[in-house]
């Protein structure tokens, strides 16, 4: 089994998996603070990444649903330090960057290693809704197991 304890190791793994495997684990990531958000489209996108019949069309079409609903959002929780949408806009954040189309990836898609942080981003967002003692790297740490058993399969 892949050793992932830290953030360079984790990248590093990440980092040489095709887009595909990339999309499935970061799916992974956002299914963990999924309960952050209530946006059913999320769920549906978390679904549609998994399918393997769905088609890139179906995918861009779910991408453009959650692009427009992270602005939305964006600007929904600017101002008035609503750490609990915030956190729901970072987990649509990390959906909609985990639908980017390949087209607009780059040469060396970062896509799961950006899905973990704007999902670490949601959970301390909600740690400090929540005035919680929990500290954000234990969803650091769930990503390391969740990527330690993804490449294992």
């Amino acid at each position: 089994m892949t050793t992932i304890n830290d953030d360079q190791a984790f990248k590093q793994a990440l980092a040489g998996l095709p887009v595909k495997s990339q999309r499935k684990l970061a799916a992974q990531f956002i299914g963990h603070v999924l309960p952050l958000n209530t946006e059913p489209m999320v769920a549906r996108a978390l679904q549609a990444i998994n399918d393997e019949s769905a088609s890139d069309e179906e995918l861009e079409e779910i991408y453009r649903g959650i692009k427009s609903l992270t602005v939305k959002s964006y600007t929904a929780c600017g101002g008035d330090a609503d750490w609990a949408s915030q956190a729901a806009h970072f987990v649509l954040a990390a959906t909609k960057t985990c639908l980017t189309p390949k087209a607009h990836l780059g040469k060396q898609p970062a896509l799961a290693w950006k899905c973990a942080m704007q999902t670490r981003m949601a959970r301390t967002c909600a740690m400090i809704d929540d005035n919680s003692d929990d500290m954000a790297e234990s969803e650091a740490q769930q990503q390391y197991v969740l990527s330690r058993h993804f490449l294992a399969q």
